[in-house]
C-alpha cells in the first residue's frame, strides 16, 4: 500500500532512544512543511479544482497535526525551535524533473513517498515507545491513517498529469531512489534520518 521498497534500519530507533525530543521537534517541522507543500501545489496547479480541494484538506490536517505536536512538546517542557534539516527531503526533491507535466508527477510522487515513510516511521515509533510512553504511542498510532490517505491521494492526483501506468512506473523508480536515500541516513536525529 505504501509503495516503499525498504524498511527503516534499527539505527533510526537508536536515534529515537537517544534524541526523542529532537525528533519530536523535527516532526513538528515536518507537519509544517507538509502543509506548505500542499499550499504550493494549490499555487502551482490552481486550475485543477480536484487537486486544490484535496490539497486544502491536506493543509488543514497537516496544520492540525502541527498543533498537536506542539502541544506534546509543551507538555514535555520542550521548546519548539529551528533545526538544521536532514538531507532526506532535499535529496528526494532533487529527483524531480524540470519540465511539466513530468514535474507535476514527480512532485506529487515525492510528496507521496514522504508521507509513506512518515507512516512507516510513526508505526515504528508507536510500537517502540509504547512500554514507557503509552500516550505518545497512541498519538503516533493515530496518525497512521491520515498519513496513508495523504500518500494515496498524492499518487491518485499524479494521474491527472500522466496515465496510471506511467505514474506507477515512475513511482517505482522514485521509491527505489527513496530506499537508497533513507538507507544512507543522517547523523542528525530526524523523523526521516
Amino acid at each position: 500500500m505504501l509503495h516503499l521498497q525498504s524498511e527503516s534500519a534499527a539505527r533510526w530507533l537508536e536515534q529515537v532512544d537517544q534524541n526523542l525530543d529532537e525528533i519530536l521537534i523535527d516532526h513538528a517541522h515536518c507537519e509544517r512543511k507538509a502543509a506548505s507543500t500542499a499550499m504550493n501545489f494549490i499555487n502551482a496547479y490552481a486550475e485543477n479544482r480536484d487537486l486544490c480541494r484535496e490539497m486544502k484538506r491536506i493543509v488543514e490536517e497537516e496544520l492540525e497535526h502541527f498543533e498537536m505536536v506542539l502541544d506534546i512538546l509543551e507538555k514535555r517542557g520542550v521548546a519548539f525551535r529551528r533545526l538544521t534539516p536532514g538531507p532526506y527531503g532535499k535529496d528526494l526533491n532533487e529527483l524531480v524533473r524540470s519540465q511539466e507535466p513530468d514535474r507535476a508527477v514527480d512532485r506529487l510522487l515525492v510528496a507521496s513517498l514522504i508521507e509513506a515513510r512518515s507512516c512507516e516511521r510513526f508505526s515504528l515509533l508507536a510500537e517502540h515507545v509504547r512500554p514507557r510512553e503509552p500516550e505518545l504511542a497512541d498519538f503516533y498510532a493515530g496518525l497512521f491513517e491520515s498519513e496513508a490517505r495523504h500518500h494515496t491521494t498524492y499518487v491518485r492526483l499524479a494521474e491527472y498529469f500522466a496515465p496510471r501506468e506511467t505514474v506507477r512506473d515512475r513511482l517505482n523508480q522514485l521509491s527505489a531512489c527513496e530506499a537508497e536515500i533513507i538507507a544512507a541516513g543522517s547523523p542528525l536525529p530526524r523523523m526521516h534520518s
